[in-house]
C-alpha cells in the first residue's frame, strides 16, 4: 500500500456519520476512499466502529422475518461473486476502483472547459460525485457553494485561497468558501469531487453551461 503524506483529514462529524451510516452515497464513496489512503483516519473510524459495536451489543434484540437468515446468505453470495470477478486496479484505491470499472487510462472523460475533464460516477437528486482530470497549471474557474463540496485529492495536487492539497488530502467546501484551485505545475492533478448542491459560479459564461455539464 502507498503510503502518502496526508495533511488534511476527515472532520470527527463526517467519520461519525459515516460509521453510522447516515451519509448519501457520493460522500460514503470518498469517505471509504480517504479512508484505505489513510493511518489516521482509519483508526479514528475503527474506534468509533468499536464503541458503536459495545452500545449495539447492549441493545434489546428485536424480532426478524424467518427468512432473514437466507437472505442475508443470498447477499454474502451476491459480494463474493463480485469480488471474484473484480480486477484490482493499482492507479485507484479499491473502493473507487470498484466504480470507476477500470483503468484511469481508460475512463471515457468527458471534456467540460479549460483542458478539465469529468467522469460522472453518481448523480442522485441529492448528492453528486464525479472524477476531476485538471491539466498541469490549469485552474478550476473561480466559483463558491450552494451546499458542500468534498474533494479527495488522487493523483497530483493542487492549491487554492486555502492551502495546498495533495494525494489522500481532503478539502471541504461549503457556502462561505470562495476559491479557484490550481493543479500543481509539474503533475496533472485527478480529484473525487462531491457536492449536494450546485456550484456557484462568478463568470456568466459558466454558468449558462453549468445546467448542461451537471456541475
Amino acid at each position: 500500500m502507498i503510503k502518502h503524506d496526508i495533511k488534511h483529514h476527515l472532520s470527527k462529524e463526517l467519520l461519525l456519520a459515516y460509521s453510522a451510516g447516515q451519509l448519501e452515497e457520493g460522500f460514503s464513496l470518498a469517505i471509504a476512499t480517504h479512508i484505505s489512503m489513510c493511518d489516521q483516519c482509519r483508526a479514528e473510524l475503527e474506534s468509533m466502529d468499536a464503541m458503536g459495536g459495545a452500545i449495539f451489543e447492549n441493545l434489546e434484540p428485536d424480532e426478524i422475518d424467518s427468512d432473514s437468515f437466507l437472505k442475508t446468505l443470498a447477499l454474502i453470495d451476491q459480494d463474493v461473486e463480485k469480488k471474484t470477478m473484480k480486477v484490482m486496479k493499482k492507479e485507484l484505491p479499491e473502493p473507487l476502483a470498484d466504480y470507476v470499472g477500470c483503468d484511469l487510462a481508460d475512463i471515457d472523460w468527458r471534456p467540460i472547459g479549460m483542458g478539465v475533464k469529468q467522469k460522472i460516477l453518481v448523480n442522485s437528486e441529492k448528492v453528486s460525485a464525479r472524477l476531476l482530470y485538471i491539466p498541469a497549471g490549469t485552474a478550476v474557474p473561480e466559483h463558491s457553494h450552494k451546499g458542500r463540496e468534498l474533494t479527495l485529492v488522487l493523483k497530483g495536487a493542487f492549491k487554492d485561497e486555502i492551502d495546498h492539497f495533495g494525494p489522500g488530502d481532503i478539502e471541504l467546501a461549503d457556502g462561505h468558501t470562495h476559491h479557484t484551485p490550481v493543479a500543481s505545475d509539474d503533475e496533472d492533478c485527478i480529484c473525487l469531487a462531491v457536492t449536494d448542491a450546485p456550484l456557484k459560479f462568478n463568470n456568466i459564461i459558466h454558468k449558462i453551461a453549468q445546467p448542461f455539464l451537471k456541475i
